[in-house]
Order: C-alpha cells, then sequence, then structure tokens
C-alpha cells in the first residue's frame, strides 16, 4: 500500500479543520460538556459518603474511555461526509488511490482529532475533579487499544450505510453508539440486564472493557482472558466491517451510484 495518498486524505482534513476555526472548535466542545456534567453528577454522589466508592473515578472514567467509541465513529463518518457534502467522491476516485488507502486515511484523521478531544477531557477532569489514574497505564492502553478497534468497525459500517442509501442516511449512522451504549455496560455491570441483553453483551467488546474498568478502579485484578476475547473480537468486526465497506463501494462503482451520490436519493 502506498501511503502517500492515505496521507494526502489526511492533509486535506487536517487542511479543513485549521482553516475553520468553529469546525477545529466542536472537536473539544462536546468531551468538554460531557466531562463538566458528569463531573458535577459525580460530586453530587460523593456527598452521600459511601466509604470505598469513587464516584469520580467511575463515571468520568468510563464517561473517558467510552468516548474513545463516539469520538472515533463520530470522526470517521464525519471525514466520509466531508466528501459527500462537497460532491468530492468522483475527484477522489478518479485519482489511483485504492480503497484500503482512502480508508486509511480517514482512520488516521479520526483517530488524530479524536486523540485530541479526549487528551483535553482528560486534562479537564484532572483539573476541574482530581481525576488521575498514575497506576493503571499499561491496561489503560490496552483499553484504549480494543475500543479503537471497534470505534474504528463502527466507522466504517456507518460510512457503507450512508454510501449504500445515499447522504440522507447520515441519521442511520449518528446514533449507532448511542444504541448500543445500554447493552455494552458503560456505567453499570451487565449483570444488571436482562439475560436476552447480557447474551449480546457477550459479544461486544466494549463490555468486557468496562468490567474490567470497574474491576481496576474497585481493585481487583484484570481479568486479561477477557481482554483477549474483546480483542479478538475487534479483529473480526473490523474485518467484516472492511470487507462490507468494500462490497459496498463496489457495488456503487457498478451501479453508478457513486457518480449522483450528491443527490438527496439514489
Amino acid at each position: 500500500m502506498n501511503f502517500s495518498p492515505a496521507y494526502a486524505i489526511f492533509l486535506r482534513y487536517w487542511y479543513l479543520l485549521v482553516s475553520t476555526p468553529q469546525r477545529f472548535v466542536q472537536i473539544f466542545i462536546w468531551s468538554t460538556f460531557d466531562i463538566v456534567l458528569w463531573g458535577f453528577v459525580t460530586k453530587y454522589l460523593g456527598t452521600f459518603g459511601i466509604s470505598g466508592f469513587n464516584f469520580t473515578a467511575l463515571l468520568l472514567g468510563s464517561l473517558i474511555f467510552w468516548q474513545f467509541i463516539t469520538r472515533i465513529q463520530q470522526g470517521f463518518i464525519m471525514v466520509f461526509l466531508e466528501d459527500s457534502w462537497t460532491r468530492n467522491f468522483i475527484n477522489i476516485f478518479a485519482s489511483p488511490m485504492t480503497i484500503v488507502e482512502y480508508l486509511s486515511g480517514i482512520v488516521a484523521s479520526s483517530l488524530a482529532t479524536s486523540a485530541m478531544a479526549i487528551i483535553f477531557g482528560a486534562v479537564v477532569a484532572s483539573l476541574l475533579f482530581g481525576l488521575w489514574f498514575p497506576p493503571f497505564v499499561v491496561p489503560f492502553l490496552v483499553f484504549a487499544v480494543i475500543l479503537s478497534l471497534f470505534a474504528i468497525t463502527l466507522g466504517m459500517i456507518s460510512s457503507a450505510i450512508v454510501l449504500r442509501l445515499g447522504p440522507t442516511a447520515e441519521w442511520f449512522a449518528w446514533p449507532i453508539p448511542a444504541v448500543i451504549q445500554p447493552i455494552v455496560g458503560v456505567f453499570y455491570p451487565v449483570s444488571v440486564l436482562p439475560a436476552w441483553a447480557q447474551t449480546i453483551a457477550k459479544l461486544m467488546p466494549p463490555s468486557y472493557i468496562f468490567e474490567n474498568l470497574r474491576a481496576v478502579l474497585a481493585g481487583r485484578e484484570i481479568l486479561w482472558g477477557d481482554l483477549g476475547i474483546a480483542f479478538a473480537l475487534s479483529a473480526v468486526y473490523i474485518a467484516c466491517a472492511a470487507f462490507l465497506f468494500a462490497r459496498t463501494y463496489s457495488w456503487a462503482l457498478r451501479t453508478g451510484a457513486i457518480s449522483r451520490f450528491g443527490s438527496e436519493s439514489f
């Protein structure tokens, strides 16, 4: 694979961000609002004086790790939709760029913007609410990698939906993280879910991450076997999502849908 086209996609979106400050600011604004809102909620819960339970670390930590999914998925679909809104697909795919190079550029862009948002949110949480996890660097890096892989999977699925159904289908793509959030136990154990939902949760890599996050914060040992399952699931899902996007792209070329992608409907 030639990395130059992927880097070109990355640079195109980066220049778009820095040239329009309002786009750049929106990277940070939503994560900051979430951190501030939930930070004050945790301070309120802390007034109940439940000994041995750190609401701040649990809820804000869960929120920050959930943002690995939401920000990367939304960053991915945002870069993809930029080409839709500007009617730029024909220009891109008339070049020698392959679909792998195009997706690599989008992944790099979404990871970069999401990293800025998440780091900024973590700094805000640390300064305002004293959130700090110094002993857990290695497991948290593992958590971040697995969640990032799953988020990229959701981004590719979202983009495939929009490519198949047209630009107006973006409203199917945005809520995908919100739909799966109740199932994966971001803020509560999976055991509180009904039996059918627990079965689905076992197929979702984030559920293993948030269960282990609560274990770490409670002073228990990490279940590395569960993290292995989560990584394996993420690897399978990202491969399936890449195949789905490639098949959808091939369909768009074969039917000519790519040439009229800017229309309201196909």
